[in-house]
């Protein structure tokens, strides 16, 4: 026999190899979809909204929740959570599945850090080429000026 599933609360939401948000932390409100959408959308609560508090957050490390909220300091209300929507299907559950998706995109490309760029340095045909496209631009314009005065 198979165990019985957690609750939900004991779920995490996988964000990247090191990062699992603890479902628990999410608040997660319903609410009815605008739009047209006939007799269902004026009768179910299809849209999800689901906020994560960044500064509470025990699933992130200092440095995490640092680079968090610098990055997506535009997007976080004054308590310092992040939030997201979704009300593209009909179904509540699928936009609560899409909501999350969505929330853990967002916290995956925020907490990338960026490679440092190496510096290079032109190569010597690079530099003669660069050279030579500007003598002809130096003659393409001098011919110009001459053939004005004649």
């Amino acid at each position: 026999m198979s165990e019985p599933a957690p609750p939900a609360s004991e779920k995490l939401l996988a964000v990247n190899d090191s990062l699992s948000i603890p479902r628990n932390e999410l608040d997660v409100r319903v609410s009815r979809s605008s739009g047209a959408g006939g007799q269902h959308v004026n009768k179910t609560s299809s849209r999800v909204e689901i906020f994560w508090n960044i500064p509470g957050s025990r699933a992130l490390t200092d440095e995490q929740r640092a680079r968090l909220l610098d990055k997506l300091s535009s997007r976080l209300t004054t308590e310092g959570s992040i939030r997201v929507v979704a009300s593209d299907m009909r179904s509540q559950s699928r936009n609560r599945d899409l909501a999350e998706e969505r929330l853990a995109e967002l916290v995956r490309r925020s907490l990338m850090v960026p490679r440092k760029r190496k510096p290079t340095r032109p190569t010597r045909a690079a530099k003669e080429a660069r050279l030579e496209s500007k003598k002809l631009h130096s003659n393409k314009k001098r011919d110009r000026t001459d053939k004005s005065f004649e």
